[in-house]
């Protein structure tokens, strides 16, 4: 069983925001397979799939993003998922716009989300994919920025991204994810 998590924060007022990028691979990936995000508990909504012979589960956590960890372990436990079959999709100010990057292991980078599911799964050897939404402009808070909306010439190419790391959460059902970062980390 598979576990692909997207962070991001509840609420209409949070929608399309740089913040919550994660949630909107995981409401792509939910449409492409016809499985809408229709449990709640885990303080998530999630919705369990079968895919290609194997369960996966893909989870939006409630909690706000500061306590995603709060969320994904439950998740883990109550299904008994391995954490080399745990993938975390969240933004990251640290690439440009547009720019995915997937890692097996790393650092917060002074991301609350990670911090607080790496403080929950108690290691920071887990896969992620990291969007790149870009440092905020000169004199601009950095929780204003993550918490607003991309610009408008910024959207298409967003749009572009949110199928391509869907496009690379597929791939990782069916390959190892040493091989899917072979495949989405040159492009």
């Amino acid at each position: 069983m598979k576990l692909i998590v997207g962070l991001g924060n509840p609420g209409s007022a949070y929608n399309k925001t740089r913040h919550n990028i994660g949630f909107e691979v995981i409401e792509e990936l939910a449409n492409r397979f016809a499985m809408p995000l229709n449990q709640n508990k885990f303080n998530g909504v999630y919705s369990l799939i079968h895919r290609g012979g194997s369960k996966v589960i893909l989870l939006k956590p409630l909690t706000y993003m500061n306590l995603s960890g709060e969320s994904i372990r439950p998740v883990m436990e109550y299904y008994d998922i391995d954490m080399e079959n745990v993938l975390v999709i969240y933004d990251d100010l640290d690439l440009p716009v547009g720019k995915i990057r997937l890692r097996q292991k790393g650092s917060a980078g002074g991301h609350n989300g990670i911090k607080s599911t790496i403080a929950s799964l108690g290691t920071q050897n887990f896969n992620r994919l990291r969007v790149g939404i870009d440092r905020p402009p000169l004199g601009m808070k950095v929780p204003d920025y993550v918490l607003g909306k991309f610009r408008k010439e910024e959207m298409q190419e967003m749009q572009t991204v949110v199928q391509t790391c869907a496009n690379a959460c597929e791939k990782w059902l069916e390959k190892p994810f040493i091989e899917v970062m072979n495949d989405f980390n040159i492009k």
